[in-house]
């Protein structure tokens, strides 16, 4: 897989799969980083793909020294499946 980028100037972190752009889309507040929305190619879903973006934005979130606000159910969903990022949450 390839890395999960910032994409800061549109508010968002990404991923190059081979079928395309995964992206999840952020709001930031202070200390906080909300991921809104997160989507991947069509034929791409099943695969993975969105809880490797996902895992991918929290390492950067972490690095950045922030906290994580799930704004969208597969972030809840993601959060609920690995308690080793509970610490995150904010």
């Amino acid at each position: 897989m390839t890395a999960v980028r910032d994409n800061k100037s549109l508010n968002r972190f990404e991923m190059e799969t081979e079928g395309g752009l995964a992206f999840a889309n952020y709001r930031l507040t202070p200390g906080k980083v909300i991921i809104t929305h997160t989507e991947t190619p069509r034929a791409l879903r099943g695969r993975g793909i969105a809880s490797e973006l996902v895992k991918g934005a929290l390492k950067i979130i972490r690095a950045d020294g922030l906290k994580v606000v799930a704004g969208c159910s597969f972030v809840v969903d993601y959060l609920d499946k690995h308690p080793e990022d509970a610490d995150l949450r904010g």
